[in-house]
């Protein structure tokens, strides 16, 4: 599998968030087996006025409608920033096997930053790798945050 090349893609979708004035979180989801992308999607939180439209949520939902299963067994989810409580437990939920993510989340990650959600031992627990193209990752994300702050 291509991780560059499917971070890559995640990051195109964070800059699409970025263009829409959304917070710059991308991500894509790929089929183990055959390196095809299934999904991809980024934060749609101001434009549907809905709190949970993160990009790693409305991937799921899509993904799930095209593969008609409640489960995303054999996938690999490429996401621009470490995944919140709520959107870890989801992955979980529908059995994404990796999870591939770029910057680390000081304030809300839930994987190896505030909370690792998936020491407990209710959960399925997916393989994680972060820290792929870190820098740009948050670079983003910082430039974002600056010109709102403006």
């Amino acid at each position: 599998m291509n991780i560059n090349y499917f971070m890559d893609l995640a990051k195109k979708e964070a800059k699409k968030a970025y263009l829409l004035n959304e917070i710059p979180v991308g991500a894509v989801l790929v089929d183990n087996t055959t390196n095809l992308l299934i999904s991809s999607a980024h934060n749609e939180v101001i434009r549907q006025k809905n709190s949970i439209k993160h990009a790693e949520m409305i991937l799921i939902e899509k993904a799930c409608k095209i593969k008609q299963n409640k489960y995303l067994i054999g996938t690999s989810i490429f996401i621009t920033l470490e995944p919140c409580a709520m959107c870890a437990a989801a992955i979980s939920e529908v059995r994404i096997n990796k999870i591939y993510f770029g910057a680390y989340d000081e304030k809300k990650g839930s994987l190896e930053s505030i909370m690792k959600i998936y020491n407990t031992k209710n959960y399925f627990v997916p393989e994680v790798y972060g820290g792929i193209d870190e820098t740009e990752c948050s670079t983003m994300l910082k430039k974002f945050f600056q010109k709102k702050r403006k």
